[in-house]
C-alpha cells in the first residue's frame, strides 16, 4: 500500500491545525506557510476533511479551520480514508458478500483478509493526540 500526497499532506495538515488552534481558527495560509504545502492543494484537502466531518470552517475576517471532534477522537484511519478512499491494498472480490466465482476453493483470500484488516486496525488505532504530543518542536511533521 502506499499513501498519496493527499494523504501524507493531509495528516500533515490535521496535526497542525490540531496543535496551532486551540484557541482560535487556523488558516489555510498558516498551515500552508508552517508544512511547506500549496493553499490551493491544501484547500482541496480541507474540503474533504470538511465533507467526512473532521474539520469545521468559520467564516469572516478571523476565520479558517477547526477540528470538528476532540484530537483523541480522530483517528489517523478516519483522516486516511477521508482522503484516499479505502486503504485496503487488495481488493478482494472473495471478501465480498457476492463473492467470485473460485471463492469457496480460494485459500488467498484469507491472506488479503488479514493484511487489509491489520492496516485499517493500525491506523484506526492510532489518534491525532498521539500524533501532536509527538510533533517537533519547529512546526513541521515529517511522516513521510
Amino acid at each position: 500500500m502506499k499513501l498519496s500526497t493527499k494523504g501524507r499532506y493531509g495528516l500533515r495538515a490535521l496535526i497542525d491545525l490540531a496543535q496551532n488552534s486551540t484557541e482560535e481558527p487556523v488558516s489555510i495560509t498558516s498551515i500552508a506557510e508552517r508544512q511547506e504545502i500549496s493553499e490551493r492543494y491544501l484547500e482541496q484537502l480541507m474540503s474533504k476533511l470538511k465533507k467526512s466531518g473532521i474539520v469545521k470552517s468559520i467564516r469572516g475576517a478571523a476565520g479558517g479551520y477547526i477540528l470538528a471532534r476532540p484530537m483523541e477522537e480522530i483517528s489517523v484511519g478516519d483522516i486516511l480514508r477521508a482522503l484516499e478512499g479505502s486503504l485496503d491494498p487488495v481488493d478482494c472480490p472473495g471478501l465480498l458478500e457476492e463473492g467470485c466465482k473460485s471463492a469457496d476453493s480460494c485459500v488467498t483470500k484469507y491472506v488479503w483478509k488479514r493484511i487489509n484488516d491489520s492496516i485499517n486496525r493500525t491506523v484506526d488505532e492510532i489518534r491525532l493526540d498521539q500524533l501532536v504530543k509527538g510533533g517537533l518542536e519547529d512546526g513541521k511533521i515529517d511522516i513521510s
